[in-house]
């Protein structure tokens, strides 16, 4: 390492200017064109006017570094107390980071004991009497849109197209079940079975309420979003969100995620209700967690979701536009910009907002792409000539090398570095290789509870509020 001023250092390399990017946050590679440190806190860049919004979306061919880029920035964002919530881990990719901490990620699928109530109260019901009225009209008003949006989501996943009055009804039901017309004395824990029992055989109290004009009306209007929320409970995905949550997360955890790799035997919709169900839950569970935090929620292969109809492109769109309210960092990992366009058919409403989803992510992580795909991404971010040479030739020469652009600023260069450990861990081709499991030298040592122990580098400078860490951030080339 080499210690000079910055004068001294103009002297000896001219003509180098640093890409602007402040030095606070996770050390995650170098800048290729300056040979600095490149550092990333999405939320700090938001706050200093950099960005408009702190979500970030990562494109790249599979190999080229995706899963790895991600998971590094999650493990060295933990050195700022910033937690992440893989909401759907559709390959299993994420479950060696987790194991590594010594942290046993949820699975659901085949052989797997864990069920999610989709229609979970979480927190919600344990501070339901520390509320006044008023908070609790608010809380419930807000829990029950969500469960409307989710639930006519997952009609809409079976064909049926709700209206207007299907959303009433199911939001009454709802409502009635969770115990709210009883005066908010208590909340009572419901499942989707229950919904499907009440629009199947409705009391005279409920189809009066939703102003039918006999049992036999209520019946035969609501048959058709009756028997699309009856596939949930019977059809491939029954057991795993229609019964009552078996597990606790441990949110002082620095990360938590959803293995779904064992549902792909159940075919490509399964996961994508799997997604929204996740998707749905996740948000409210971290809404109410209440601790202040700034959290990752990681949305792998989101586009799985939106396939599933209008509502739940739409649940999508609501989650990145609160991503500032909510103190969230809504991460979106896909392979390329078609993937937004296979949401629906050309010019619907869907791909219209799909496509319109890249502009609440600020932050776009460029890897290396085919030369068709770069113009693709040309045309949707409005890249120049240079820019896109660099995804579809540097990015390709190299796994980790990306183009960070954010918003309409020049894209920057940058290759990220992972350490020995990192390497062995975000392993993407250990099943290939027949080597699923972590070797022991591989996990992380813990000081205390799930937190990594990281060593500081001797000598090293330390920027203001920044921690180096030997075990996780990788030495950059000196240029």
């Amino acid at each position: 390492m080499y210690k000079a001023t910055t004068a001294e250092v103009g002297g000896l390399f001219p003509l180098l200017a640093s890409n602007g990017v402040p030095a606070i946050g996770a050390r995650l590679g170098y800048d290729t064109q300056s040979g600095g440190a490149f550092y990333v806190h999405p939320t700090e860049w938001v706050l200093r006017g950099m960005v408009t919004n702190p979500n970030l979306v990562v494109f790249g061919e599979p190999g080229r570094g995706k899963s790895s880029t991600v998971v590094a920035l999650m493990l060295r964002m933990m050195l700022f107390g910033v937690r992440s919530l893989i909401s759907g881990d559709v390959k299993g990719e994420y479950t060696p980071l987790l194991r590594s901490l010594g942290i046993t990620p949820i699975a659901l699928g085949r052989g797997s004991p864990h069920r999610l109530n989709a229609l979970d109260l979480g927190p919600l019901r344990a501070r339901w009497n520390t509320w006044g009225v008023e908070r609790q009209n608010e809380e419930l008003t807000g829990i029950l849109a969500r469960w409307t949006r989710l639930l006519t989501a997952l009609a809409e996943a079976q064909g049926y197209s709700p209206t207007v009055t299907d959303e009433l009804v199911i939001s009454t039901v709802l409502r009635r079940l969770v115990g709210a017309a009883d005066g908010y004395s208590e909340l009572r824990p419901i499942t989707i079975p229950q919904v499907v029992a009440q629009l199947a055989d409705p009391d005279d109290d409920l189809w009066q309420a939703t102003r039918f004009a006999s049992h036999r009306q209520f019946v035969d209007h609501t048959r058709q979003i009756t028997d699309a929320l009856s596939n949930l409970v019977v059809g491939p995905l029954s057991g795993l969100f229609d019964e009552p949550t078996n597990f606790d997360l441990d949110w002082d955890a620095p990360v938590q995620s959803m293995d779904l790799s064992l549902l792909r035997s159940r075919g490509d919709q399964a996961i994508a209700v799997a997604l929204t169900c996740l998707g749905s839950w996740s948000s409210m569970i971290t809404d109410l967690q209440d601790d202040g935090d700034v959290r990752i929620v990681v949305r792998d292969e989101v586009w799985r979701q939106m396939r599933l109809g209008l509502r739940a492109v739409q649940a999508v769109d609501s989650d990145l536009r609160l991503s500032r309210a909510e103190r969230k960092i809504q991460l979106l990992v896909m392979h390329k910009p078609s993937d937004l366009l296979s949401v629906g058919a050309a010019g619907s409403q869907e791909v219209s907002i799909a496509k319109d989803l890249l502009a609440l992510c600020s932050s776009r992580i460029l890897l290396g792409q085919s030369t068709r795909v770069g113009d693709e991404l040309a045309e949707e971010l409005g890249l120049s000539e240079r820019e896109q040479a660099v995804i579809t030739g540097w990015a390709m020469e190299g796994p980790g090398r990306a183009l960070w652009k954010m918003e309409n600023a020049p894209g920057m260069k940058i290759q990220t570095v992972l350490s020995a450990t990192e390497k062995s861990i975000f392993d993407t081709n250990a099943g290939l290789r027949g080597t699923t499991d972590l070797p022991a030298e591989t996990t992380l040592n813990k000081s205390s509870g799930s937190t990594p122990r990281l060593v500081s580098v001797p000598g090293a400078p330390q920027p203001a509020g920044q921690v180096r860490a030997s075990a996780v951030n990788g030495s950059a080339p000196h240029r």
